[in-house]
């Protein structure tokens, strides 16, 4: 019963994780139908898995698969022995979900505003996003948010963490067949981002939280890359790293631009008018990238499609302070234990000292 409650409590935050009034942007998620469903499918997932190894073993399973699961136990491996993240039972079994994403995030902010709605949680804190095993649940959630006056959308998660926080080997999280197919690097991207989850954790703070995974992913997997013999992954690699930033760009331009206006004096009439053209200017420039510079790739088609404030909050909270987190690792002298041991004094700290911290420049003394 213990490794039940530590679950419920993990997973309620996990999930809401990777309402009751419109007036307030933060709310209490703690209901019974919703933790119900996060237990449960988290359940279901864990009694889906069985050991890597005995996956392997099996001649039945097929050779692609054989080749991931290989490569996932070497990545596993990898990040223990050279990253210092943890050596547990995480990522050791294998889950066929049949469904193409592990949970579908609900993320939600104001028409004029770019602050991310969040939900909270007893112990756990408060992040800016609600998770749910089954995508109709999810849209159920951002229909219901649109309709109280919302920009809302929902998105699939491939993989989420439970912080490493349950007990024994049964509850660690597995590997899911919504991330183990992609290509080699973001295998090892995924896997160094969620074992990230289990070395800090600051309460309440998603920036801070998925900043730092994100840097962690970025940094180990170039670290990996440049082990030796892999010279057309890593030419494929800065060539998608590459179009990746841009993307980041030209979305934090607008975001920021966004972010003036709704902070300025104009009245609503004006900010709704001039937030509406600058969406038609950002979906222009994206055009000319895609057509000019992308040779066409229409990946993002999608994203920009429906982009609003609600997709640029949640994109700017995994990246905003990645660049501090990149100077932190260099100050620590690129020392992955003292990293993560700065990293985890941090987590401790409150929020705007943690902030001011993490604003300084490399030549300067965080202690």
């Amino acid at each position: 019963m213990r490794a039940l409650r530590i679950l419920a409590l993990v997973l309620a935050s996990a999930l809401s994780a990777c309402a009751t009034t419109a007036a307030d942007d933060v709310e209490s998620a703690w209901r019974p139908g919703y933790l119900w469903q996060s237990v449960a499918g988290h359940l279901r997932m864990l009694g889906a898995a069985r050991p890597v190894d005995e996956v392997l073993a099996d001649p039945a399973t097929p050779d692609d698969l054989r080749q991931r699961l290989e490569l996932s136990r070497e990545l596993r491996d990898y990040a223990s022995r050279a990253l210092a993240l943890p050596d547990n039972a995480s990522y050791r079994r294998y889950a066929d979900l049949g469904r193409p994403a592990a949970v579908w995030n609900v993320v939600a902010a104001p028409e004029l505003s770019l602050k991310l709605k969040t939900w909270c949680f007893p112990v756990l804190g408060c992040v800016g996003y609600r998770g749910y095993f089954d995508k109709a649940e999810a849209e159920m959630l951002a229909s219901a948010l649109r309709a109280q006056g919302w920009e809302a959308n929902v998105y699939g998660v491939p993989a989420y963490s439970t912080l490493g926080k349950l007990p024994g080997s049964v509850f660690a999280d597995p590997l899911l067949n919504t991330f183990l197919r992609g290509a080699e690097i973001d295998l090892a991207r995924l896997i160094f981002h969620e074992l990230s989850h289990q070395v800090a954790y600051a309460d309440g703070d998603t920036t801070f939280n998925e900043s730092y995974a994100t840097a962690v992913e970025r940094i180990g997997s170039r670290q990996w890359l440049a082990q030796g013999g892999r010279e057309a992954q890593i030419t494929a690699t800065e060539s998608l790293d590459r179009r990746r930033a841009e993307f980041r760009a030209m979305t934090m331009r607008a975001r920021d631009r966004l972010d003036a206006l709704y902070r300025s004096d104009a009245p609503d009439a004006d900010k709704r008018r001039e937030k509406a053209r600058l969406l038609v200017e950002l979906r222009a420039e994206y055009a000319r990238w895609r057509d000019e510079s992308w040779g066409g790739d229409r990946a993002y088609d999608a994203w920009f499609d429906s982009v609003n404030n609600a997709r640029l909050g949640v994109l700017a909270a995994y990246n905003a302070q990645v660049p501090a987190f990149e100077r932190l690792f260099e100050r620590e002298g690129r020392d992955w234990p003292r990293f993560h041991a700065e990293v985890r004094r941090l987590a401790a700290l409150p929020k705007a000292e943690r902030d001011a911290a993490l604003a300084l420049p490399l030549t300067s003394a965080i202690r």
